[in-house]
């Protein structure tokens, strides 16, 4: 499943449900054909002194957009989708909003059109001293022409009032809302991978499984391709074969591989572990072994 070269790789993508490369992103996507992608969706390295990282420079960063999006633009199919997850360039003097960037390249390749900017919502990260907290990063999502795919069903969620009908005109007194659920919007609340979270691997900056699952299951269709330049512990992957499509990616590290190697073995099975993304974020209440204690102050007044 992890391939140290790129000869072979091609016949592995059109007979195995996933293949994994062993070497740069760069070198993989220039090997793919046009238009051979459905979905390319990753999380960059943002150069900013992870362990799997060799710069703390912006301008590294830039660099390697500025070669490898052309790239992807040219291996995705007509109607395909480039969702980018980046979050902020920080340092001790501030911060540089990544998607910024992203998009001052992406807007100049032909055919491409961005169709939102979602923002991933979490409840925990490092907690700042001298700025509020980042509890959020974004998705850009792009889609390679004007006809696209898109089914929101698969991921609508529950209304908030369910039973809410029309109060006027010709359907008064009927429900107003969709019965297989109502639209996500463009905020998603989901936990980020943190400590003893059910997806925990040895990578220090994973991406949820749920969240990967809601942009496959709206923007492909089973048997779909999808592509992760930079693949990490496989959580990509692991969402594209728990929805049956097929997965291709990328690491320059052979220990992140060897762990997405593994996960997306029991994937194929149907046995890897991950947070269901209909699961409820949990509240806490007094009762809890760790609720909340009797001297933290809750109900703050407004000035």
């Amino acid at each position: 499943m992890i391939y140290r070269s790129i000869r072979g790789l091609d016949r592995a993508i059109s007979k195995d449900l996933s293949a994994l490369f062993l070497g740069d992103a760069l070198k993989l996507v220039k090997a793919l054909p046009d238009q051979s992608v459905d979905l390319i969706i990753t999380s960059p390295p943002y150069c900013i002194g992870m362990p799997y990282e060799t710069s703390r420079s912006i301008d590294d960063f830039l660099q390697m957009h500025w070669e490898l999006l052309p790239e992807c633009v040219r291996v995705l199919k007509s109607g395909g989708s480039l969702c980018w997850q980046v979050g902020y360039h920080a340092t001790r003097f501030g911060v540089e909003p990544l998607d910024f960037h992203i998009h001052s390249i992406v807007r100049g390749l032909p055919d491409m059109y961005l169709r939102n900017r979602i923002v991933w919502a979490f409840g925990h990260g490092t907690h700042a001293t001298r700025r509020f907290s980042g509890r959020h990063e974004t998705i850009m999502w792009y889609v390679k022409g004007r006809e696209y795919q898109f089914d929101l069903d698969p991921v609508r969620v529950p209304q908030k009032y369910p039973g809410k009908k029309h109060y006027k005109g010709p359907k008064k007194g009927e429900y107003s809302g969709n019965p297989l659920g109502k639209n996500p919007g463009d905020v998603w609340e989901i936990p980020n991978v943190k400590s003893k979270h059910v997806e925990k691997t040895a990578h220090p900056c994973q991406f949820p499984v749920g969240l990967v699952r809601r942009l496959v299951r709206c923007l492909t269709v089973p048997g779909a391709l999808v592509l992760d330049p930079f693949a990490g512990s496989g959580s990509s992957g692991v969402a594209a074969l728990l929805d049956g499509r097929r997965f291709i990616g990328a690491d320059i590290e052979e220990s992140y591989l060897t762990i997405a190697a593994q996960r997306l073995t029991l994937a194929q099975k149907g046995e890897a572990r991950h947070r269901p993304l209909d699961q409820p974020i949990h509240t806490p209440v007094p009762s809890d072994p760790i609720g909340i204690p009797e001297h933290f102050q809750l109900n703050f007044e407004l000035a």
